[in-house]
């Protein structure tokens, strides 16, 4: 499980790629970051659970298969692109954002930035088929970012975020174009799936 509470971009060194699968290493952020790391840990990329290969002093390797390269950004990344970082929750730990899971449930392409003193609203598109779970004011996962969503327009919706989630995470660059990572709030999900399941039936 993860919070949603990013704790550092991360530096794309390496990747090496087979049919339909590709190992990726980053170099952690800092010596504390990967304190108590170990072969088969959980480790968030950009939102995305993934395993711990395994670890050269400061370099850290991860495998990535066919599904995660097709639903998520992280195919798409280049030797020296950063990636948001999480590890995963410990028990007894400070629920900061919302429960994720890491699994990704497909992107979103960024349509529109707008940068004002101490504020940006990033502005995303996504397909209907997962717009329906996105409220305003409720829960969403941005690469791996726990946000509220600030407003909803047709199949597009925003978020505003403060300068320190532009200094800790990749929001900090984006542009319009983008394809980011999306994980859509469970409990919201839930309900969404529950009172359409309920509706059909009475039809």
């Amino acid at each position: 499980m993860f919070t949603g509470i990013v704790q550092g971009t991360a530096e794309l060194v390496a990747f090496t790629e087979r049919p339909h699968f590709r190992t990726h290493v980053i170099r952690m952020p800092d010596p504390a970051w990967g304190e108590g790391l170990a072969l088969g840990a959980s480790v968030a990329h950009n939102g995305c659970c993934l395993t711990v290969t395994r670890i050269e002093g400061e370099l850290v390797s991860f495998d990535l298969m066919q599904e995660t390269l097709r639903l998520t950004n992280l195919g798409q990344l280049k030797v020296g692109d950063k990636v948001n970082l999480e590890r995963a929750a410990r028990f007894g730990d400070e629920i900061g954002g919302h429960a994720m899971s890491g699994h990704i449930m497909g992107m979103a392409e960024v349509s529109v930035v707008i940068d004002t003193p101490d504020n940006r609203q990033v502005w995303y598109r996504l397909a209907p088929a997962l717009m329906k779970y996105v409220l305003t004011k409720g829960y969403i996962g941005i690469d791996g970012i726990s946000l509220t969503v600030g407003e909803v327009r047709g199949n597009e919706f925003c978020v505003n975020l403060i300068p320190e989630t532009l200094a800790r995470t990749n929001l900090g660059w984006v542009k319009a174009g983008w394809h980011t990572n999306i994980e859509i709030d469970p409990q919201t999900q839930a309900i969404v799936d529950t009172v359409e399941r309920v509706l059909a039936a009475r039809a």
